[in-house]
């Protein structure tokens, strides 16, 4: 899997690298139960601060995408991940409202949004940028 960051992005560093791990996870990339390589390692490989990778594995473990398991290691989610619950949903929603409410505002019509949306999810799904 390739990580690619964009030190001018106003997406903190933490977050894009999370957001690269998730695309792998889309992707088929890293799979259920698969491991990561240690905060250190990963660091140093990306050129980054331990804190930052400490910080983006934190949030995936909040999110239960991942494990962290003292001693061992960090792993992609060995239970596999459910499909989001309906206030997963309303949280994701809540985050996509004003992305919208934005491209409305600039005379985006409904199906140029939708077109954005799957052309994106498509993106996604091939690894591309």
């Amino acid at each position: 899997m390739f990580i690619e960051i964009k030190a001018n992005s106003d997406v903190p560093i933490y977050l894009q690298l999370a957001h690269q791990i998730m695309e792998g996870m889309v992707r088929g990339e890293l799979k259920s139960g698969d491991s990561l390589p240690s905060v250190r390692a990963f660091a140093s490989d990306l050129g980054m601060n331990m804190h930052t990778v400490n910080k983006a594995y934190h949030y995936l473990e909040e999110k239960d995408f991942i494990q962290i398991v003292a001693k061992s290691g960090v792993v992609i989610q060995p239970n596999s991940i459910p499909k989001a619950t309906m206030e997963e949903r309303r949280k994701i929603e809540a985050q996509l409202r004003p992305l919208i409410t934005e491209g409305l505002v600039l005379k985006l019509s409904e199906e140029e949004l939708v077109v954005m949306v799957r052309k994106l999810v498509q993106n996604i799904e091939e690894g591309k940028e």
